[in-house]
């Protein structure tokens, strides 16, 4: 009798580890992924949205053709409630049993860290596909009346990569619409130190973002956190108020609510996991990307969030699926990627510039690192764009 999987999600995560299970086990098992989206979302080029640069057709693609071709079975509905005991998963006012069950759900902002977030606040954001739609809109009105330009990672955020990305595209823009002058720009972060990126900084890291910033003359200011985002002003802890047309501000994540409700997860909605990606309060539940708790190895004068999307995500979704096949075939389930020993690998893009950050650990101590930037790095993310959507729409998983 074949194994029934469910995989709640079908973003990165979930369309790997869907595709990749259905690959390993092919008639072994039933593999059925419900997801409230049913459309992939490619996440790193949001930040391009504000600018003009991307469409939501651009980045994005419908799940259920995808699934159909790989024999996956497709479900477009949110769950709801989340059964461990009885192995059950409420959605779409339909009940689906499992066998195996993946949590895949990804993220949803923390608005409450700082007062003036959300889509009724006075910041912009750009961790969804709807906040980069909410922030073009108001990019345009920037544009036709600039002013000064604060870019944030809050207290409690682990999406680094992105508020420097948005910061280095928003200098190139105003740039090239000839309003530089008359936009100064800050950038406030809770890591520590410049480069920290949530994964305890690289060799030379810190030195070549001050020397990426001062060129562009750009303020940076870490090691702060945020006070609250108000009408025309940024407020820090320390008291400070920053001058602010147009602010951009990378909040915490959090996970599913539906996820935390069930007990499988924990106050934030993440679940606790094994170097398996395997739950550690149920063995019959796996979880992957945004979804798996991470603890980060340090501590900060403010709270900092460990990155867990897009390459650390499709590796951790593969460890699963290896071993829920290995499972079902009656095997020993021994495939492990502990988090920290994952590869360090981001195309960080700065609108025609970049750098391309590599390193053998995700987390130190690690035995080599590198940052590399150029103009080359632009057009690699150029590329992997196009790749990675390629590969994803088509269900090759298995391609790097």
């Amino acid at each position: 009798m074949a194994a029934e999987v469910l995989v709640l999600g079908g973003n990165f995560g979930g369309l790997t580890a869907a595709i990749d299970l259905k690959r390993r086990l092919d008639d072994e098992a039933n593999v059925t992924v419900v997801s409230k989206a049913n459309g992939f979302l490619f996440n790193p080029s949001l930040i391009w949205m504000p600018f003009g640069k991307r469409s939501i057709d651009d980045i994005t693609f419908p799940l259920a053709p995808t699934f159909e071709r790989r024999g996956v079975h497709f479900v477009h509905a949110a769950a709801t409630a989340i059964d461990p005991d009885g192995k059950r998963v409420r959605a779409g006012g339909r009940d689906f049993d499992y066998d195996y069950l993946v949590v895949a759900t990804g993220y949803v902002n923390d608005e409450d860290v700082v007062p003036g977030l959300g889509p009724d606040g006075n910041a912009e954001s750009i961790t969804t596909v709807w906040d980069a739609m909410r922030a073009a809109e108001a990019w345009e009105r920037f544009a036709a009346d600039p002013g000064p330009i604060v870019v944030a990672a809050t207290q409690g955020a682990a999406c680094f990569g992105a508020a420097y990305e948005f910061l280095l595209n928003a200098a190139h823009q105003v740039k090239r619409l000839g309003i530089r002058d008359r936009a100064p720009i800050t950038f406030v972060t809770a890591e520590p130190f410049l480069g920290h990126f949530g994964i305890g900084g690289l060799t030379g890291g810190e030195r070549m973002l001050k020397l990426f910033l001062d060129h562009l003359d750009i303020e940076a200011i870490p090691n702060m956190a945020l006070e609250a985002v108000d009408e025309g002003a940024v407020r820090l802890a320390d008291g400070r108020v920053l001058e602010s047309r147009f602010s951009m501000v990378v909040p915490p994540f959090l996970g599913a609510d539906v996820v935390r409700d069930s007990g499988l997860g924990n106050a934030k909605g993440f679940v606790d996991v094994h170097d398996t990606y395997q739950s550690a309060v149920d063995d019959d539940v796996y979880a992957v990307g945004v979804g798996a708790a991470v603890q980060a190895p340090w501590h900060t004068s403010y709270p900092i969030g460990v990155p867990k999307t897009g390459f650390p995500t499709e590796t951790m979704a593969k460890t699963a699926a290896a071993n829920i096949a290995a499972r079902v075939r009656g095997e020993v389930s021994e495939e492990r990627h502990a988090f920290g020993e994952i590869p360090a690998v981001c195309i960080m893009d700065a609108g025609n510039n970049g750098v391309l950050i590599l390193g053998d650990h995700m987390l130190p101590p690690r035995r080599a690192a590198v940052m590399i930037p150029g103009p080359q790095v632009h057009l690699a993310k150029l590329a992997f764009e196009r790749y990675f959507l390629w590969k994803s729409r088509n269900g090759l998983v298995q391609l790097p």
